[in-house]
């Protein structure tokens, strides 16, 4: 904005404050908070805000040849008109097989960098307050090959809480589990309370966080 556009803009708001019998500073910093909200409102609401998440990465065999991630996610959506619901992952190995969806049907699939998006249509239209409630799955082949291993989520949208499982085999318990939270540069390890042993000698680890924050890259990191 030039000299010209700030000084029309002003005498714009001395006018409207006069016609008012409002003080014209008042109106401008009214003004400014309205447009900031705004703004505030188109770069952060989204599409939909994640009212529940959790999702289990279960390792079935020794080696790490085979896996299977499931995960449910209990979105509310934020806009109207909304035909569509975007999926994304990523990781070594040939993932996304066996891929299924409920509710949605798989209609595009794309790489973007190193995650892979797919678009599910939901087959109607969802409005604003409308609640859905995704169940995702897809099969893992050689993705865990190393003597250490990591799974990732990454908070894209404002979500209210996380659950993360991670499934080991009774052949191959983990020896030590630790959480990393790349943007803040944290690393804690994770303490027996969040070991839970299940029928067949397999090992279940939890970490789950409320109000995770928006952006954030919890990474679960463990050596087995």
């Amino acid at each position: 904005m030039n000299e010209t556009d700030s000084s029309s803009s002003n005498r714009a708001i001395k006018i409207v404050a006069a016609v008012l019998g409002i003080p014209w500073v008042e109106v401008a910093v009214e003004a400014w908070k309205f447009a900031g909200k705004i703004l505030r409102g188109m770069t952060h609401e989204g599409m939909y805000e994640v009212l529940e998440y959790e999702s289990t990465l279960e390792l079935q065999d020794k080696e790490g040849k085979k896996a299977v991630f499931r995960k449910r996610k209990k979105v509310r959506y934020l806009q109207n008109n909304i035909i569509a619901f975007q999926d994304y992952g990523w990781g070594d190995g040939d993932q996304f097989r066996g891929y299924r969806a409920k509710p949605g049907i798989p209609v595009d699939k794309y790489k973007n960098g190193y995650k892979t998006y797919i678009l599910l249509s939901l087959r109607e239209v969802k409005n604003r307050g409308d609640i859905d409630d995704f169940h995702i799955q897809w099969n893992i082949r050689n993705g865990f090959l190393r003597p250490d291993g990591f799974w990732e989520t990454d908070i894209s949208s404002h979500t209210k809480s996380v659950t993360v499982n991670l499934i080991f085999p009774k052949e191959r318990p983990p020896q030590n589990i630790r959480l990393v939270e790349t943007n803040i540069q944290k690393t804690s390890i994770l303490g027996q309370d969040s070991i839970k042993p299940l029928p067949e000698g397999k090992i279940k680890i939890t970490w789950s966080t409320n109000r995770p924050r928006l952006y954030e890259h919890y990474i679960l990191r463990w050596d087995w």
